[in-house]
């Protein structure tokens, strides 16, 4: 019993992680928008969401084993992930003169649209508890 409700409350605690991640990615690409040469960076959270949940909810495991010598060392991602996510450069519709690919328009839309995924798999989440919690209630 106790597996299966892990297993769905599983899906939304990993989709907020991953929207979590997501909001980080574009909080820094709005940062750097006046930075020269600076790229924007994104990844697909249809295909990350995918990744980790085949992944059996392990999404620490690097893509690259590296060996260790010794028990307090930390493992690392590969180049180019944020804690496993692969991030991607953002192809720029108009590139500009310092050669920064940020373009705020779309860095807007993407955060909004981010926030409001993520406010939705709250309450999504916040309504499954809510249920499970009643159902557990005995009767009156």
């Amino acid at each position: 019993m106790l597996d299966r409700l892990e297993a769905s409350l599983s899906f939304y605690k990993q989709a907020l992680d991953l929207r979590d991640k997501r909001q980080d990615v574009l909080s820094a690409n709005i940062a750097n928008s006046d930075t020269p040469g600076y790229k924007a960076r994104d990844f697909d959270f249809r295909a990350e969401l995918d990744r980790v949940l085949g992944s059996a909810g392990n999404n620490a495991t690097p893509a690259v084993a590296l060996k260790t010598t010794s028990a307090g060392h930390m493992s690392a991602a590969s180049p180019g992930s944020l804690d496993g996510t692969q991030l991607a450069y953002r192809n720029a519709a108009q590139p500009s003169l310092d050669g920064n690919t940020v373009d705020m328009d779309v860095e807007r839309v993407e955060f909004m649209n981010n926030a409001v995924h993520y406010r939705a798999n709250l309450q999504i989440l916040g309504s499954q508890i809510k249920g499970l919690r009643a159902a557990m209630q005995p009767e009156r």
